[in-house]
């Protein structure tokens, strides 16, 4: 492998270049009493169980909760964002996932913002030198950052 996508905070030993940050939705049931909020405070999630996205060591939404001085009710912890919102359609939790992931499901769910906003950064990462084509590749995302969702 050449280079991967990860958040730049969940690495140490490796090259990483920043592309984009993005904003992370609260992902509810549609029947949820705060499923037509403007906002979910995030104080809110951890009132209900709370299915978090496995990402290794770094989690940006456990980060928030502690950050706010918060700490979720972690009942389920899933490798698949299509498990979790499917999970949370059938009313097993609440969860936080990157808009990106939301902006085409089909999934009778609720995805609103976040207050205090929680986002999460986006780069590339990689070990010690890169073939020519990854370069250039990677190059041109940085060159189009702006025009990526």
């Amino acid at each position: 492998m050449d280079f991967g996508f990860i958040t730049p905070h969940a690495v140490t030993d490796l090259h990483v270049i920043p592309v984009k940050t993005g904003e992370m939705l609260a992902v509810l049931p549609a029947a949820h009493p705060l499923a037509h909020a403007e906002k979910v405070p995030i104080g809110e999630l951890t009132k209900e169980p709370f299915i978090l996205l496995e990402e290794g060591q770094f989690s940006e939404p456990v980060n928030a909760f502690h950050a706010a001085g918060l700490e979720p009710d972690i009942k389920y912890t899933i490798h698949d964002d299509y498990a979790i919102m499917t999970m949370v359609e059938a009313g097993l939790g609440v969860s936080i996932l990157a808009e990106l992931m939301l902006r085409r499901t089909n999934f009778n769910i609720a995805c609103l913002p976040i207050d205090p906003p929680v986002y999460r950064s986006l780069a590339v990462a990689y070990k010690d030198s890169l073939p020519i084509a990854s370069k250039y590749f990677i190059d041109y995302l940085l060159e189009h950052a702006a025009e990526l969702p």
